[in-house]
């Protein structure tokens, strides 16, 4: 067991001079690489601290959340609003750890995410690292080396079998939230977590309503620790501050996003976080019998309009509707068309769908003024009954376990789930796209991809004919 350092000064000037004149040179020399470099202790000793500058720690610091918890603990779960220094957080507990466990896991929901912030981000190990342990990054074996021999190795939630077999003694797991195969993720870290006395997981994620989120949190072993964007305010972007905080205080995402809660089901509602969550999917088919780009245009420009939905759905041999991607956004009728014919090329979709209520031809016209639009399939749907009416159909599909969001699609599933039909005015756009994509895919199904020339022509690089609009009520 490690002896506590002593902390009074008497003692500290008798540890001092029982070193040799070697020791106190190295330790002069250590000091002086600090005073140069631009690293600083993050714990002070304050374990309620506010993680303001105070006494001789005169820069900012780690808050008490960010501690460690002194209770006995094998999984911390830390969860905080955007900005809130998670990343931090964990980052420094991974430093302390590398103290007493060899062997590190670094997991995130792509290996993109744990290169470019658990390594090498703003707040990520590299830039976090202390001068008496410095580490370094090798690419190639995806992992991070301490110079005292510690090893942390680099997995995603997209090859979560690569967890099968290494063995740890302490992990990092950041979003894992938005990690569609949380559970497989989850199982295959925990057989692996089997070296040293103590094994520890730390997670940091800003919170969703997760199955498994909420049933970790009920386990004996697992201790909370809670932040909101707030908690960081002082070291943070004021574009950031008049960006996301002036748009999402006061709503429901902002309570979820800035306040870090885990939001409950809304009565109500047409869908619940459950339904979506249990068919969730980390990857889609390996082929699709259609696909389709589905747009619900803004009725305004202005700003504060509505965003202009953007959502692609898949339909697979099996006949069940795969959500693809969300390219919702806040678009001129210029841009949004762009962004449409985008989707359409980057997903080889089989058409795009719109609907054209307050626009008659609008939508069309609007996507076939793009260089190379004309030959694209363009199926309008005139809504002659109401939108939950609607919704139900494809609420049903769901509920039949037949549609699979790949990945998660927060912004989208927010909306699905916060929409109550006579209570919260028109359904909103994402949720609109999704439901005319699942329609003329699933409920009103349309033409299979043999049929279509538009991609015939595209794989063949020739030239297609105009393709006639089919309109669907």
């Amino acid at each position: 067991m490690t002896t506590a350092p002593p902390t009074d000064e008497t003692s500290l000037l008798a540890l001092w001079n029982s070193w040799s004149e070697e020791g106190k040179a190295q330790a002069a020399a250590l000091l002086q690489q600090v005073q140069e470099t631009t690293w600083k202790p993050f714990y002070c000793g304050n374990w309620q601290c506010d993680g303001r500058p105070h006494e001789k720690w005169t820069w900012p610091h780690g808050r008490g959340d960010q501690h460690p918890p002194r209770t006995n603990w094998d999984i911390w779960v830390e969860l905080s609003g955007r900005g809130a220094g998670k990343t931090r957080s964990g980052a420094e507990w991974t430093h302390r750890v590398t103290d007493k466990v060899g062997r590190v896991a670094l997991v995130s929901p792509t290996a993109t995410d744990c290169r470019d912030i658990l390594v090498e981000g703003e707040s990520g190990l590299l830039a976090t690292q202390s001068p008496r342990n410095p580490c370094h990054y090798l690419a190639s074996k995806r992992r991070v080396e301490w110079a005292n021999g510690a090893v942390a190795t680099m997995f995603s939630a997209e090859r979560a079998d690569r967890l099968r077999g290494p063995q740890h003694g302490a992990a990092w797991v950041d979003e894992a939230c938005f990690m569609a195969n949380i559970e497989e993720v989850w199982d295959n870290l925990l057989f692996g977590m089997r070296l040293g006395m103590h094994p520890r997981i730390h997670i940091t994620t800003t919170p969703m309503p997760r199955r498994w989120l909420k049933k970790l949190l009920r386990e004996d072993n697992v201790h909370l620790t809670t932040a909101s964007t707030y908690a960081n305010i002082d070291n943070l972007a004021p574009q950031f501050r008049k960006a996301v905080l002036d748009k999402y205080e006061g709503t429901r995402l902002g309570r979820q996003e800035i306040h870090a809660e885990i939001l409950d089901d809304i009565e109500g509602a047409l869908w619940s976080p459950g339904m979506i969550d249990v068919d969730r999917l980390a990857h889609g088919p390996e082929f699709y019998k259609r696909v389709i780009v589905s747009v619900d245009p803004a009725g305004s420009t202005r700003k504060g309009a509505d965003e202009t939905g953007i959502i692609v759905v898949g339909q697979g041999d099996d006949d069940h509707g795969y959500v693809m991607a969300d390219w919702s956004g806040t678009y001129s009728p210029d841009e949004w068309a762009k962004m449409a014919l985008k989707a359409y090329n980057t997903f080889d979709a089989d058409g795009i769908v719109a609907e054209t209520n307050y626009g008659g031809d609008m939508v069309t016209n609007t996507i076939r003024t793009q260089p190379d639009a004309l030959a694209v399939p363009i199926y309008t749907v005139v809504a002659r009954r109401g939108k939950a009416l609607r919704a139900e159909p494809v609420v049903a599909l769901y509920e039949q376990h037949r549609v699979h969001h790949i990945g998660v699609l927060m912004e989208l599933e927010t909306q699905m789930t916060e929409w109550v039909p006579g209570e919260t005015g028109d359904s909103p756009d994402r949720l609109d796209a999704l439901v005319h994509g699942l329609t003329l895919m699933l409920v009103k199904q349309m033409p299979g991809r043999v049929h279509n020339p538009a991609q015939i022509t595209r794989r063949l690089g020739g030239l297609a004919p105009v393709i006639p609009l089919r309109r669907f009520a």
